[in-house]
């Protein structure tokens, strides 16, 4: 995890501008909560802008948990015929074996895309989430106004720029100076966000001429970093060696929290989610999602402990939103039957088909209709006067045919066949 963000991801196509438009919700979110509350708190920020954005996807998870809920009907008949079909590799029995699972999709009104697609639409947007919540300086004005000033007395100091590099490329930073432009204020803004307590007295060490701006700092980043007395800008590790350093059970307390609340709060997120009703023994598929139930959010303890509690904070948060959100949608889904669910897609299918230009009807007829038919029908549509002209001309053609030609040898045969005399001239080319 620490490769996948510290390889700047946040910058590439799609992710760039998803994480822009996140950050201006997340920068409204501060601004309003300081402008009416007075409340100047990024882990209060990152809990409203958590639940705001899974709000927003509600209607994706339903979709995809409508279509999980169809897909435990149709894996035994989508299996059938991919058993039926287990040894025949050939071109026309790949093309009959998708012809009969079409109709089986077509049948429930879903498609092979059905569950995916609100699943890859997703994606991105999870994405994007991370950079913003992990570099809040650069989308949040006023937290970037803080740094400001220890970012100015930095660049007043010679030599900040190998200083700063060598500082950024180690823990807990982990940015390469092959990759990021350390002359730049916004550069050092992201590095200085990323800050511990140790690396603020590794940059003091390094630059006493800016011991007391550091210290100024510090302390309203502390104000603004602070949730329930966790600094989320640091690592739940580097906090409970501290506390056990010093015999703090609270700061033990303090430490271990938010990495153990993102681990529960996943495992129930999981569990709450509907499982479709598959055979694990013939699908190793479903045995590895159930594995995944149990190792996931031991790897979110784990991921809580060695990144900033901010990102803890938020896998917490996000996983308590599911939950809650996953108790209002398998209420709503138990009031449908089945057959509902059925009669809807297929309706919803019927008018994506009208829309691209036939109707449901119109299909059905075209699907049950021999190919022989189709070209008799092709075939009457000639008119008798064409059909004429191209006997006339085609008669023309073979009486004026090559001597030697096939065409000329069908004439003699049918001159001899009417009693008609062959000339020595076509008795020698035959």
């Amino acid at each position: 995890m620490y490769g996948i963000l510290a390889a700047g991801y946040g910058d590439w196509p799609v992710i760039k501008q998803i994480s822009w438009l996140l950050g201006k919700l997340m920068n409204g979110i501060y601004v309003v909560m300081d402008s009416v509350f007075n409340v100047q708190n990024i882990g209060v920020c990152i809990i409203i802008f958590t639940i705001i954005i899974y709000t927003l996807m509600i209607p994706l998870t339903i979709k995809q948990q409508k279509w999980s809920k169809m897909s435990s009907v149709m894996n035994p008949e989508i299996q059938k015929i991919q058993k039926k079909y287990a040894n025949k590799k050939d071109q026309a029995s790949m093309l009959k074996q998708q012809e009969e699972m079409q109709i089986v999709y077509e049948k429930y009104g879903t498609s092979p895309t059905g569950g995916c697609l609100p699943m890859l639409i997703q994606m991105p947007i999870l994405f994007a989430l991370y950079p913003v919540i992990q570099n809040i300086p650069k989308y949040v004005d006023s937290v970037k106004a803080v740094y400001m000033p220890v970012v100015n007395q930095i660049m007043s100091v010679d030599g900040f720029q190998k200083i700063m590099e060598k500082i950024g490329e180690a823990k807990p930073v982990l940015m390469s100076p092959s990759s990021y432009d350390y002359s730049k204020t916004d550069t050092l803004v992201q590095v200085l966000y990323k800050f511990q307590d140790s690396t603020w007295n590794t940059l003091v060490d390094k630059m006493p001429s800016i011991d007391s701006i550091v210290t100024t700092t510090t302390q309203t980043m502390g104000h603004l970093n602070s949730f329930i007395g966790i600094n989320i800008g640091e690592a739940p590790f580097t906090m409970l060696m501290t506390a056990i350093k010093n015999f703090s059970i609270a700061g033990i307390i303090a430490a271990v929290i938010i990495p153990v609340m993102a681990g529960l709060t996943q495992f129930l997120s999981v569990k709450l989610q509907p499982q479709p009703e598959v055979n694990t023994d013939n699908n190793p598929m479903a045995s590895s999602m159930k594995t995944m139930t149990y190792t996931m959010p031991l790897i979110s303890v784990f991921m809580g402990f060695t990144l900033p509690a901010g990102l803890g904070l938020y896998w917490a948060v996000s996983a308590v939103v599911r939950s809650a959100q996953q108790l209002a949608i398998n209420k709503y889904l138990s009031k449908k039957s089945l057959d509902d669910l059925i009669a809807e897609n297929q309706k919803k299918a019927a008018k994506k088909r009208e829309k691209k230009g036939a109707s449901a009807k119109t299909i059905n007829k075209m699907a049950t209709t021999s190919t022989r038919n189709v070209e008799d029908k092709k075939k009457t549509k000639m008119s008798d006067v064409e059909r004429d002209e191209r006997l006339k001309k085609a008669r023309q053609q073979t009486k004026n045919a090559k001597p030697g030609s096939l065409a000329s040898k069908a004439n003699m045969v049918s001159s001899y066949n009417s009693g008609q005399k062959v000339s020595d001239k076509e008795k020698k080319d035959k």
